[in-house]
């Protein structure tokens, strides 16, 4: 199973999928926070986790800086919903 690699010069988080292309997790990161602007998985790969997986991958990287996380894309927003036990990780 391929890697989640953060490219923090493109603030992102990116991991290969099956079938060619990138599954990306987008960031901003300011004082004390990371808002997740944007999860994206292409087309011929959703549906398969990918974007939970990336989601989940970002939020841990946040606790593990030490940061709060802005939900500011619709899909990590619905993520924080299905994990309660995250939320104190909300900014």
């Amino acid at each position: 199973m391929p890697e989640i690699t953060d490219h923090l010069e493109r603030s992102r988080f990116e991991l290969p999928v099956e079938g060619g292309g990138i599954a990306v997790a987008a960031y901003e990161l300011a004082p004390g926070t990371m808002a997740i602007t944007h999860v994206i998985v292409p087309a011929h790969a959703e549906g398969q986790g990918i974007g939970g997986r990336l989601a989940a991958h970002a939020i841990e990287a946040a606790r593990q800086r030490g940061l709060k996380v802005v939900p500011a894309c619709p899909f990590v927003a619905a993520w924080f919903e299905r994990h309660p036990e995250k939320a104190d990780l909300l900014a």
